[in-house]
């Protein structure tokens, strides 16, 4: 004859047991493993699911970063576009005017005083 199960009251589950790690080997774990399997699965998708989006956040602010860059260089550009088409309507008009823009900028005289000439002077 098999014996009959007897029903065993197990001790209270107390924070050192689970500190140590004692209430795995409880029958209570044994039956219901399939949960704490799923738990476990469930945990681990949330961990990789925000390191994920965490790579995302890193890559959105490198582009931010980058937008800003080039905001930056298109507004240097227009400025520059402006100024020459300036030059350029200014080129017109001065045309019409039938003035020439010069060949050669205009060379700058610098006159040097000797101490000596000041004095007699």
């Amino acid at each position: 004859m098999a014996k009959r199960a007897t029903y065993k009251p197990q001790k209270k589950l107390t924070f050192i047991d689970i500190v140590k790690g004692n209430f795995l080997n409880r029958d209570e774990l044994k039956m219901y493993y399939k949960y704490f399997l799923l738990l476990f699965v469930l945990m681990m998708a949330m961990i990789y699911s925000n390191h994920l989006v965490n790579k995302k956040i890193k890559i959105v602010n490198a582009l931010k970063e980058q937008t800003e860059e080039y905001k930056s260089r298109n507004a240097f550009a227009q400025s520059k576009l402006i100024k020459v088409k300036m030059e350029s309507q200014l080129g017109k008009e001065v045309a019409a005017d039938s003035l020439m823009p010069l060949e050669s900028h205009p060379h700058k005289l610098l006159i040097k005083l000797d101490s000596t000439d000041a004095k007699t002077k």
